[in-house]
C-alpha cells in the first residue's frame, strides 16, 4: 500500500509540474513593447492522449473547417515570429548605440541614421504583428484548460491582456499610415502600455509560482529522503539549507540552473518591464537602459 501511495503521488507531482511549464516556442512583439511569451497551438503530450494539460473536446472540432482554418491562420502568424525577433533585436541595438553617440560632437550623422533606422525597425514589425490578436484569443483559450489555477489564470490573463494590447497596437498603426489620422495617438499608446504592464506582471506572477513550487519540491525531497540512492542532483541539494537568506540564494541559483526555459522567461520578463515602467512613469530610465534590456530579452 505504501508503494501505491508513492507511485500515486509521483504521478501527482509530475502532472503539477507538466501544466506549470510553459511549453517552447516563445514569441515576442510589439513596438517596443513585446508580449510575454505564450503556450504553442499544441502543447506536448495533447498528441499522445488526455493529460494532466490536456484541452477537453470544445465546439470548435465540431467544425473541421473552422478549426483547420484557425489552425492554418496561427500557423501563419508563427512563422513571422523569427523575422519580428530580428526586427525587434536591430531596433533595441539602434537605440543603444543612439543613446551612446548622441553626445559625441562627430556623430551626428550617424546617430540620425541610426534613430531613422530604429524607426524603420519599428514600422516594419508592425506589419508582422497584425492579426496577432485571433493568435491572443486562441492562446487564452488553451490556458483555460490548464489543471493548476495560479498558472490558468495568469496566463489567460496575459493572454487576454496582450489581445487587448494588440488592438490598440493595430489602431495606432491605422494612424501611423494615415488611414485614420484622428486617433487620439497618445491615448490609444497609453492603453497599449497599460497592457502590456499588467501582461507582464501576469507571466512574472506565474514564473514566480513556479520558482516557488520547485523551491518547495526541493526542500521537502531533502527533508524526506524517501530513496537510499540519490542521483547528483539530489546531493547538491542536500548539502544546501534554506533556513537562512545566504542558504536560500544557492538552492535558488540550483533551481534556476537546472531549468533554463524558467530562467530565461524570468530574465525576459524582467528585462522587458524597463520600457513600460519608463513610459508610465512608474520608474523613469533612458533611452539606453531600455535598449540594453531590448536588446537582452530579443537575444534570449
Amino acid at each position: 500500500m505504501l508503494s501505491v501511495a508513492m507511485a500515486t503521488a509521483g504521478r501527482s507531482a509530475a502532472g503539477r509540474s507538466a501544466a506549470l511549464r510553459r511549453p517552447a516556442g516563445n514569441e515576442r512583439h510589439g513596438g517596443g513593447f513585446p508580449p510575454p511569451p505564450v503556450p504553442p497551438l499544441a502543447a506536448p503530450g495533447e498528441a499522445a492522449g488526455p493529460g494532466p494539460g490536456a484541452e477537453p473536446p470544445n465546439s470548435s472540432q465540431g467544425c473541421p473547417s473552422a478549426a483547420a482554418a484557425m489552425e492554418s491562420f496561427v500557423d501563419f502568424t508563427n512563422r513571422s515570429q523569427g523575422r519580428d525577433q530580428l526586427f525587434r533585436a536591430t531596433q533595441y541595438t539602434c537605440m543603444l548605440l543612439s543613446y551612446l553617440l548622441e553626445h559625441k560632437a562627430d556623430k551626428e550623422k550617424l546617430v540620425m541614421k541610426l534613430k531613422q533606422l530604429e524607426s524603420s525597425m519599428s514600422s516594419g514589425r508592425k506589419m508582422f504583428r497584425l492579426g496577432n490578436t485571433v493568435h491572443a484569443l486562441v492562446a487564452a483559450r488553451r490556458t483555460t484548460q490548464l489543471p493548476d489555477v495560479v498558472p490558468r489564470f495568469c496566463l489567460t490573463t496575459s493572454n487576454l491582456t496582450r489581445a487587448l494590447y494588440f488592438v490598440c497596437d493595430a489602431v495606432l498603426w491605422l494612424r501611423s499610415v494615415g488611414l485614420q489620422p484622428d486617433i487620439n495617438k497618445q491615448k490609444w499608446r497609453n492603453w497599449a502600455t497599460k497592457c502590456y504592464y499588467f501582461s507582464l506582471l501576469m507571466n512574472l506572477g506565474r514564473d514566480w509560482y513556479e520558482i516557488s513550487w520547485r523551491l518547495e519540491q526541493a526542500v521537502r525531497k531533502k527533508n524526506t529522503k524517501e530513496n537510499s540512492s540519490w542521483d547528483k542532483e539530489d546531493q547538491e541539494l542536500n548539502c544546501l539549507k534554506c533556513d537562512s537568506l545566504p542558504s536560500f540564494l544557492p538552492l535558488l541559483f540550483q533551481i534556476l540552473k537546472r531549468h533554463p526555459p524558467l530562467l530565461l522567461d524570468t530574465v525576459k520578463n524582467l528585462c522587458d518591464l524597463s520600457s513600460p515602467l519608463d513610459a508610465l512613469g512608474i520608474y523613469k530610465t533612458n533611452a539606453g537602459v531600455i535598449g540594453f534590456c531590448g536588446l537582452i530579452s530579443s537575444l534570449d
